[in-house]
């Protein structure tokens, strides 16, 4: 059995762009792991495959840098806050609340949250020149090392380290520190994911090319504008009255929701209720034949007895007299039906039917019935500007401790529009929590399990800008007076504020008399006040000496002594571990005992952390495997520093021998 060595200081996020080339085009990279481009470019060009000589995209100081800060390792692990966490409200909480540096949190979920969350919602700074953001950077290159990192001359690296290193808020600057989150987040998202970002005028456009350049800008959804401030702000000649939301898809399988129109008026009305008409056909050109093939067919239409609303009766099959009716060819794309062959055939002549055209040609329309209509991009209701979100914070503080809070309802909005009612929602930029918080409201509103993942900075308050905050996070809170800890207050406060109206419900439902429903009622209201319950973890440094290059790492050789780890310290690497290899954060391992050496097991992965393994637990735990069927490790991990060299050879030559016996592939991997 081969021995896999993983050091902690190399975890990355997983490229699978780079793992699909090597598994689809094996031939073009070399003995070294180096992609030969020109060979696989004339490969393509031999298929008929253009190159475009021109091309158009956003080029800034930086930019190389940024792509090697998205790719670097994280710098740090994580840990349990087991004091929130061992709460008993807390201890089964599917939601997540992260303290760090969102780069670093990011690069951490990167592998247990790949294609998971279904929607992204960030408000990130706006770079005004007064909301604070300057960029700051802890990575210590040398000009010499960026140079061979990123392949550039002298001069370029000089600059690059010059910005990175000031403090400065320029358009590079900001475009610098924005990219890589962007970059990592997409790998995030669902195929069918969608992103929003809160913007103002400083950034946009900047914003709008970055976008472009991570996400695709055929993935390009709305550029909505937010009338945040109706009065306006009174400067610069025009008094600005919005911000916008730039909304991206991570592929061209998303959908956007239609929101609720509950005073709709239809234009027809049968037997069953109201109705309008709507065309079959998929509008977007983007779905079409080629990529949709099975939502390209006919129907045959009777073109003859129309009813009173002009329709006419359809066959999903040829019939004698029946003309036959594909989608048109819209923009010189053949279009596709918005239904597939089943679905059409289960409501034709109820739900959908013929009509002839002005133009003498027919088409398939549907009977719609549903009060909902397409969001309008400006989003202009009047709850949704700043000021709302202020009125709120105040009443659920009794002071203002947040500077431009987003308005809940806008955010409850977003997430009508991007998430489904059993969605992950992920938020980076946390602030005062408004997503954590709009999530919980939409939960108790619909009977949803949303869930969300929320990152902020511990960023200092300062006592001069905003002393009433200060003051209340270090005197009432009894913490450091960090913008996080308003972050998990607010979500404490407005858990406890929905689970009391929950209550509330609860109550007048026990003095009903009791039956079923009113039964499965209070067992689904129940739910949902658990449902509000969240986890916190932190970033933290990886301790000092344990930062070497992978390539020249020795265990028997590194200063790094292991003795110095506590308790703690092993609880965070195995966190860090154990998200590494794509376990959720809330999902708690299972303590194995093994003879007397504990172990921890969660998705047929078992991690072997503590010093003192012996033959006799190795035995355990080959006896386990054999005899226990709920315990079926596929990946056996052992902290290198905690073993001796020969008990970890016995422990790979016995899994390999058990491999061998039992006809099982039991991998070991070493960790230090």
């Amino acid at each position: 059995m081969d021995t896999k060595q993983i050091i902690t200081t190399e975890i990355k996020i997983p490229n699978k762009d780079l793992e699909t080339l090597k598994n689809c085009f094996p031939q073009y990279f070399d003995k070294n792991g180096n992609f030969d481009f020109e060979k696989f470019k004339n490969y393509l060009t031999e298929k008929e495959i253009n190159f475009s000589a021109e091309s158009y995209g956003l080029e800034w100081l930086g930019k190389s840098y940024a792509r090697l800060l998205a790719s670097d390792p994280a710098t740090t692990l994580l840990k349990a806050d087991e004091a929130h966490n061992g709460k008993p409200e807390n201890q089964h909480a599917e939601n997540l609340l992260i303290k760090g540096d969102n780069l670093e949190v990011l690069k951490h979920l990167a592998n247990a949250y790949y294609e998971k969350v279904k929607m992204i919602y960030i408000d990130p700074p706006y770079n005004t020149g007064n909301d604070g953001f300057v960029y700051n950077d802890d990575r210590k290159y040398t000009v010499e090392e960026l140079q061979n990192l990123l392949g550039i001359d002298e001069e370029k690296a000089k600059r690059i380290l010059s910005f990175t290193q000031s403090k400065s808020n320029s358009h590079s600057a900001w475009l610098t520190f924005m990219y890589p989150r962007l970059y990592i987040a997409r790998q995030l998202l669902r195929e069918d994911g969608v992103i929003f970002v809160s913007i103002d005028d400083n950034e946009v456009a900047q914003l709008r090319l970055l976008m472009d350049d991570i996400f695709g800008e055929e993935n390009f959804v709305a550029n909505a504008i937010v009338i945040s401030n109706r009065g306006g702000r009174d400067y610069g000649g025009i008094a600005r009255q919005h911000d916008y939301i730039l909304i991206y898809s991570r592929s061209n399988d998303y959908e956007i929701n239609l929101i609720d129109e509950a005073e709709k008026k239809f234009q027809y009305t049968d037997e069953i209720g109201g109705f309008n008409l709507v065309e079959l056909r998929n509008r977007n050109i983007k779905f079409n034949n080629k990529n949709r093939p099975n939502l390209f067919y006919p129907f045959y239409v009777n073109p003859n007895n129309p009813d009173k609303f002009g329709l006419l009766e359809v066959s999903m099959e040829p019939l004698d007299g029946y003309i036959e009716v594909y989608p048109v060819i819209s923009q010189g794309v053949q279009t596709v039906w918005r239904w597939g062959k089943d679905k059409a055939a289960q409501n034709i002549n109820k739900v959908i039917f013929g009509k002839k055209k002005q133009d003498g040609g027919f088409m398939i329309v549907q009977k719609y019935r549903k009060t909902e209509k397409m969001q309008r991009s400006i989003l202009d209701d009047k709850e949704f500007v700043n000021e709302r979100g202020t009125e709120y914070i105040k009443k659920l503080f009794k002071e203002v401790y947040f500077d431009y809070p987003k308005s809940i309802s806008l955010i409850k909005r977003t997430i009508e529009l991007g998430a489904n009612e059993d969605s992950t929602i992920l938020d980076f930029f946390a602030g005062s929590g408004t997503t954590g918080d709009a999530v919980m409201q939409l939960n108790a509103e619909d009977g949803g399990n949303r869930k969300f993942i929320l990152v902020q900075l511990p960023e200092p308050i300062d006592p001069k800008k905003n002393k009433t905050a200060y003051d209340f996070v270090q005197k009432e809170l009894k913490a450091e007076p960090t913008i996080f800890e308003i972050t998990k207050e607010r979500l404490i406060r407005a858990a406890k504020k929905i689970n009391s109206e929950l209550d509330s419900k609860i109550d007048t439902l026990k003095k009903e008399l009791p039956t079923d429903e009113t039964k499965d009622e209070i067992e689904k209201l129940e739910r949902l006040k658990k449902q509000n319950a969240f986890k916190i973890f932190e970033t933290m440094p990886i301790w000092e000496d344990y930062d070497f290059e992978a390539e020249q790492f020795d265990p028997s050789q590194t200063l790094f002594d292991a003795g110095k780890l506590t308790e703690e310290d092993l609880k965070a690497l195995l966190t860090t571990w154990k998200t590494y290899d794509g376990i959720p954060l809330t999902q708690d391992l299972e303590s194995i005992d093994l003879d007397g050496y504990t172990a921890h097991y969660g998705n047929s992965k078992l991690y072997l952390m503590h010093k003192g393994f012996t033959t006799e637990h190795l035995k355990a735990l080959l006896v386990k495997t054999d005899t226990d069927k709920h315990f079926e490790p596929r990946t056996v991990i052992a902290f290198g520093y905690h073993f001796e060299s020969a008990r970890l050879r016995e422990l790979a030559e016995n899994l390999k021998s058990y491999n061998n016996r039992k006809k099982t592939d039991i991998e070991f991997v070493v960790r230090y």
